[in-house]
């Protein structure tokens, strides 16, 4: 169980007694305009490729959202505002996509993506802002993990870097009012993202851009599919060029940052 901020007594009491004085209460949902009848159409796509392998069902569920709108602060909450639990499927930036992909593999209807959806964006599944997980790497680090990082299981020559995250290395912070994350990040540069790197790569994937920043670890996340057509990474891009979710060659994208972070999904 996880206490509210600044809750303390001063002795343990039992957690039938807490809760008897203390009921969690439920969170805020926000479904935002058509979100509603969207997810109903995701599910069913979902439950189409229920009986599917990990990497199917990925592929499945990601590429409903191909063409989607690009944008970004749908979420709701801040330090001094509190957190809704926001469900809008009519335009996403890159890790809400993330997000949303991951529940709906883990749901076969509404209730279920909802409570995947607290589990996969929040730690300890208690929506709040302090709670979010704000950084790429948070779904690898938090307890239980959302993915695995492979970063370093992927055949290349890969770089680990101390980070401090949200402290800019200019100064300040990104987000006012949480703490640093010490944090060792792992890499693979660019230049050594090769044809064994790809190969060790499994559709469904996700795959970060590694940050220069010592107080990020990534700037942006896709997911890895292995289409017919060649790698790809499937991601909410805010480029003019697309500001919606699209299909990019890997190698391009790779070409184009410094270095890749991957997780794989826990399931």
């Amino acid at each position: 169980m996880v206490l509210p901020t600044g809750y303390s007594a001063d002795a343990p009491i039992p957690v039938a007694d807490y809760l008897a004085t203390n009921p969690r209460v439920p969170p805020v949902v926000t479904v935002a305009g058509r979100s509603e009848q969207i997810l109903q159409k995701l599910l069913a796509a979902r439950n189409g490729a229920a009986r599917e392998e990990h990497s199917s069902k990925a592929d499945t569920v990601s590429r409903q959202f191909l063409g989607v709108p690009y944008r970004a602060n749908t979420l709701v909450g801040a330090v001094n505002r509190p957190e809704e639990l926001v469900v809008d499927l009519e335009a996403v930036d890159c890790f809400t996509y993330a997000d949303y992909v991951e529940a709906l593999k883990r749901a076969d209807d509404r209730e279920q993506f909802i409570d995947r959806l607290i589990e996969v964006r929040y730690k300890d599944g208690v929506v709040g802002y302090r709670n979010r997980k704000h950084f790429f790497t948070d779904w690898a680090a938090a307890t239980p993990p959302v993915a695995t990082d492979v970063t370093g299981e992927l055949g290349a020559k890969s770089i680990s870097v101390a980070k401090r995250l949200n402290r800019k290395d200019s100064g300040g912070v990104y987000l006012p009012g949480l703490p640093e994350v010490p944090r060792d990040v792992t890499y693979i540069p660019s230049g050594s993202v090769d044809d064994t790197v790809v190969d060790g790569l499994r559709t469904g994937d996700y795959i970060g851009a590694y940050a220069e920043d010592g107080g990020l670890d990534v700037t942006h996340v896709g997911i890895f599919v292995d289409t017919p057509d060649g790698p790809v990474i499937r991601n909410a891009s805010s480029l003019r060029a697309n500001n919606k979710v699209v299909d990019e060659p890997l190698r391009d994208y790779v070409g184009s940052i410094p270095g890749i972070v991957v997780l794989r999904p826990t399931q």
